[in-house]
Order: structure tokens, then C-alpha cells, then sequence
């Protein structure tokens, strides 16, 4: 049985339909099971990652766990883990633990925690490290759609946008296949992008202009204050402008595991064009 956490996310749920299309027995856990909508003869169950708990019964009987990095309570989901036999864990991490300095990024560390528990432990641990998601875009659906301009402290900025489709085959890849197990892996999408020229495929793929707001640290800081907190924000900040006109390392990681290459920035807009184009 193969456990999936964090079942509401867009990872998750492409993960599970490829898992279950295989005819494996797969449980999704999530804090609110009741939202969920899994494939015909999947379980969902009410797993917290914050909330220790709830991780005997959504453990019980599984053999592998799908598991987002959520660092408050490792230790006791590892503990748990270890107690119901679990023999192999898929580690949803980040590239952020690459970077220079990751015990003083507040962002890479909650995922760099995870890692070095999971190590630790006895557990076989497969680490996955996307960079950018390119869902990250979706913060800038309501501007869009309002017929606002976007505002951006960095538009020139780079990042490596991935498709969260790409992360999950990523996922399923070494979850099924034992020659991966074990591995670590650096996710990127095909291309090093700018903001702005997210900003202009987003534009021409959804047949509307889309102005950009050049703002400041503080102003993006006062924008957001309602939905980061002020620490967070100072560390997204802090790594944009790290890569403000500095193309970024791109892996050929996805290609390597699932078969095919990395789908282009441009695939995920057309996938989300609603998002972009519902008043």
C-alpha cells in the first residue's frame, strides 16, 4: 500500500490517478479527507502532518509513503513510520537546500530539516528537489482577472517554472521503480524564465494584455502582508532578487525519469488558461 500525503494538492492528485492507473493499492491522506474526490476504490483518510495523532491509522498496512516536507512533527511521523514497517519514503523537497546558505533561508530550512531526519533514520528516502513550481503563476490569476496589472518587485528575476504534472510522473517514476530508490533528484522545468516573460506567455496564450506593476521590497511586502508571513516574504524576496538577471541551473532530471522531456511553461498556461480567463 502506498500512502500519499498531502492529498488536496495538484502533485498528489496527478500522482495517486497515475498510481491507481497502474493498479496499485494507494490511500491518500489529507487534514480534510472529506474534500477530497480520489479515483473509484481509493481510501482517503484524515492524515494531518501536523497533528501526530492522526498517523497510526493512516500508516497502518502501508509500505511506502508519498510525503510532503512538513517539519514540526518529523521525528513522530518517523517514529510512526518505523513502528508500522514502513520500508520506503518519496521525500517532496526543494532545490532551495542546494543553495549557499540553507540554514539561514527560513524556506529551504523547513524543507532541509525534513531531509536530515529522514537521512537519519533507518528508512530508505528518495529525495525529489523541484525549483520553481510554475503553479506559483496561479498568485497571479486574481490581478489578471480583475483586469489589474501584476506587481512584481523583480520581473527580472529568473526561475525554472515545472509542471506539476512533470514533478508527479517525477514521483511515480521512483516510486515504482526500485533502481531510483534511494536517489536524490533536482527537478527543473526546460527553460530558465523571467517573470516578465511568464507574464508575456501568459499574455499570449490567453489572448489578454497583462501590464506589470514594478513595485518595491516593502510595497510587495505590503501587498502580501494579509497572506505571508512578513519572515517568508523577506525570503522569497531575498532569493528573487539572488536571481534578478541570473539565468538559473537547469537538470535534465525529468527527461532521465519519466521518459520525455520537461513540458514548457507554456503548456502549464494553456492547461490553466481558466484560471487566467474567468472574471
Amino acid at each position: 500500500m502506498i500512502l500519499i500525503t498531502g492529498g488536496r494538492g495538484a502533485v498528489a492528485t496527478h500522482l495517486t490517478t497515475l498510481l491507481h492507473h497502474d493498479g496499485l493499492p494507494v490511500r491518500v491522506g489529507s487534514a480534510r479527507p472529506d474534500a477530497l474526490t480520489p479515483p473509484d476504490g481509493v481510501e482517503a483518510v484524515r492524515l494531518d502532518l501536523t497533528d501526530p495523532a492522526t498517523f497510526p491509522a493512516a500508516l497502518t498496512g502501508v509500505t511506502t509513503v508519498f510525503l510532503y516536507a512538513a517539519p514540526d512533527h518529523i521525528t513522530d511521523f518517523i517514529d510512526h513510520a518505523q513502528q508500522a514497517d514502513i520500508t520506503h519514503i518519496v521525500l517532496l523537497s526543494s532545490s532551495s537546500v542546494l543553495g549557499p546558505n540553507p540554514e539561514d533561508d527560513l524556506l529551504a530550512k523547513s524543507h532541509l530539516d525534513v531531509e536530515n531526519a529522514l537521512l537519519a533514520s533507518p528508512i530508505t528516502t528518495t529525495i525529489l528537489r523541484p525549483g520553481s513550481f510554475a503553479s506559483n503563476a496561479g498568485a497571479w490569476a486574481w490581478p489578471i482577472n480583475a483586469g489589474r496589472p501584476v506587481s512584481l518587485p523583480f520581473p527580472g528575476a529568473h526561475n525554472d517554472p515545472i509542471h506539476e504534472k512533470d514533478v508527479a510522473e517525477a514521483a511515480h517514476a521512483v516510486l515504482t521503480d526500485p533502481r531510483h530508490h534511494g536517489g536524490q533528484y533536482t527537478l527543473t522545468g526546460p527553460d530558465s524564465m523571467t517573470f516578465a516573460q511568464q507574464i508575456d506567455q501568459l499574455a499570449a496564450v490567453t489572448g489578454r494584455p497583462i501590464a506589470v506593476n514594478h513595485v518595491t521590497r516593502e510595497e510587495w511586502k505590503q501587498q502580501m502582508a494579509d497572506y505571508i508571513p512578513a519572515p517568508y516574504a523577506d525570503a522569497l524576496l531575498n532569493w528573487w532578487e539572488s536571481n534578478d538577471g541570473k539565468p538559473v541551473t537547469l537538470t535534465h532530471t525529468v527527461e532521465h525519469l519519466t521518459g520525455h522531456p520537461a513540458r514548457p511553461f507554456t503548456t502549464w498556461a494553456t492547461d490553466h488558461t481558466a484560471d487566467f480567463t474567468t472574471p
